[in-house]
């Protein structure tokens, strides 16, 4: 059975990841001079009252190729003295068209099979972020669990990585201005009127505004509604799939979206989590994504 890795930027639980046996790189931050990721971490509630109580503003970096390999080499060689030869790693990547940290595990991972013949690893990038590449991973443990080859699971992954629906509100346009995702008169004009923005994931990995809606409760429901706009026949034929909700110390908000989903859609199968530092970091408090399967992005 093969191994799944991928990045702290999934924003799944560390139950789900020790229940799926799913390895998971810690990508870092910094927040008020402190480097928070692999060796330190900051609770996650402490993260988000820093920046909405204390004015702090984090920034990110991606994990580059020397601290791939060597996390990648951890996972392998505790597998090979746990007899697992030859070893088998799917990695799967946070959006490469929002970091550059799945081009770097690319690299790293070619420089440890040219090393070791006895390990493969093959990096799909999830073009995906947050709970999206979140999903992206738990469709690859369910598969990987009911026994279909990594080969399979990857080709199954790349073919269908247009379905894997990702949409999000913010409540502070600052935070997209900081991150060049909106201009400074926008964010000022928007927070005056209470201009909440739509936005979503392309089908190459950006992050791209979409929409307007004024009011933070039309702004939830503009997420469900662009929720019937996506899904098409999907949802008929995966009645049984799951909806991943992430929010930033929201939880209410996550709860109130999918209480409107199972009223209007009726699905009945959820995975609601904060969204971490590394995502939070550029998104901010109050922010509530929704993720889903669909016709196209």
């Amino acid at each position: 059975m093969f191994k799944i890795i991928t990045d702290s930027t999934t924003d799944l639980p560390k139950e789900y990841l020790e229940e799926h046996d799913v390895g998971c790189l810690p990508i870092s931050y910094i927040l008020d001079g402190v480097t928070y990721g692999r060796d330190r971490e900051l609770d996650w509630k402490e993260f988000y009252a820093m920046m909405r109580e204390e004015g702090k503003m984090p920034t990110t970096s991606q994990i580059n190729p020397a601290e791939a390999k060597e996390q990648l080499e951890e996972y392998i060689t505790r597998a090979l003295f746990g007899n697992e030869n030859p070893m088998e790693i799917l990695y799967l990547a946070f959006s490469s068209g929002l970091s550059g940290t799945c081009g770097n595990i690319r690299m790293a991972a070619a420089e440890i099979m040219e090393e070791r013949p006895d390990v493969k690893i093959r990096v799909v990038d999830s073009l995906g972020a947050s709970m999206g590449e979140g999903l992206f991973v738990h469709k690859a443990a369910r598969m990987r669990d009911a026994g279909k080859s990594m080969e399979e699971t990857a080709k199954w992954l790349e073919e269908h990585v247009q379905n894997f629906v990702h949409v999000f509100t913010v409540d502070d346009l600052f935070h997209l201005y900081r991150g060049g995702r909106v201009s400074r008169t926008a964010a000022v004009l928007g927070t005056l009127v209470s201009i909440k923005p739509k936005l979503h994931v392309d089908s190459e990995g950006h992050l791209i505004l979409i929409g307007k809606v004024r009011g933070r409760k039309k702004s939830l429901a503009a997420l469900v509604d662009y929720m019937e706009e996506k899904m098409g026949s999907w949802a008929e034929e995966n009645k049984d799939d799951y909806v991943f909700i992430s929010h930033g110390d929201a939880l209410e908000d996550a709860e109130y979206v999918r209480d409107l989903i199972k009223e209007r859609y009726g699905y009945q199968h959820f995975l609601i989590n904060h969204i971490g530092p590394t995502i939070g970091a550029h998104s901010g408090p109050g922010t509530i994504a929704l993720f889903f399967m669909g016709e196209s992005r």
